[in-house]
């Protein structure tokens, strides 16, 4: 579960609800059903709009794995390929198929496998490298869909204070009302504005983070895969996989601060 994520929202959802409370607002004066269904559903609408139905069904999923994506720690990853180089050195490519059992990564274990069935390195390659490539499409499209409803929030917003504006307009036979007309008209900008700016657009921004740091994950353990197949020394395989990450978090590292 990502913590941050979740501490994030309830931070700005507290920050904007303290700041209605500490200058003196009526808590339900900013509560506008209709003014929330133009933003969400208008939203909603313009992704599907701009998106085929499969996509965009696909953004439920997508929003979840904000919350509870859990990305594989890159120093535990080295440290397994490492222990794999060490037993393919030791035994053979071949002996390396007694450990897919206890490989958690599913990409390790395609890998290894072609590895140990015999793939030849250029065709193990690609077919790693189209895999992380279909991954990277994936991740685009969840990014690109949260992108795209964070630019249409604010301007359903804005739809919804024109409409309300209108309606406020086209009725001014009592004036005192016109105060109260005009803050409802408003709110719809407001929602437009939270929505975009406190979910849609950092959940895309959150998404492409952990792309980066998914097809980073992966990009180290195709070389990983690569040098065992090649049958290099595990020392030499762990000090270039090192190179990817910090020097503090390199565990093989004893000059690691």
């Amino acid at each position: 579960m990502d913590i941050a994520t979740i501490i994030g929202v309830v931070l700005a959802v507290a920050l904007i609800l303290g700041s209605i409370v500490i200058g003196g607002g009526n808590f339900m004066s900013f509560v506008d059903a209709p003014s929330m269904m133009v933003v969400v559903g208008g939203a909603i609408a313009a992704g599907m709009i701009s998106f085929p139905l499969k996509n965009f069904l696909s953004v439920f999923g997508v929003t979840l794995k904000v919350v509870f994506n859990k990305l594989d720690s890159v120093p535990q990853i080295i440290e397994e390929l490492v222990s794999l180089a060490e037993t393919a050195r030791r035994d053979g490519l071949l002996a390396l198929e007694s450990r897919l059992g206890e490989i958690k990564n599913s990409f390790i274990v395609l890998g290894i496998q072609m590895a140990v069935d015999g793939t030849r390195p250029e065709v193990m390659e690609d077919i790693l490298r189209t895999e992380i490539d279909a991954v990277a499409t994936r991740h685009r499209d969840g990014k690109a869909l949260h992108d795209c409803m964070g630019r249409f929030a604010p301007a359903f917003g804005m739809i919804g204070t024109l409409m309300g504006l209108v309606i406020m307009l086209g009725d001014m036979s009592d004036p005192s009302k016109i105060g109260a007309g005009m803050a409802v008209a408003l709110l719809t900008t407001m929602y437009g504005a939270i929505a975009s700016n406190v979910v849609f657009l950092p959940f895309a921004e959150k998404l492409g983070f952990n792309n980066k740091k998914e097809l980073l994950t992966m990009e180290i353990i195709v070389r990983g895969i690569m040098a065992i197949q090649s049958g290099e020394n595990p020392r030499v395989i762990e000090q270039k996989l090192n190179t990817f990450i910090p020097p503090k978090l390199r565990a093989g590292d004893k000059n690691a601060a």
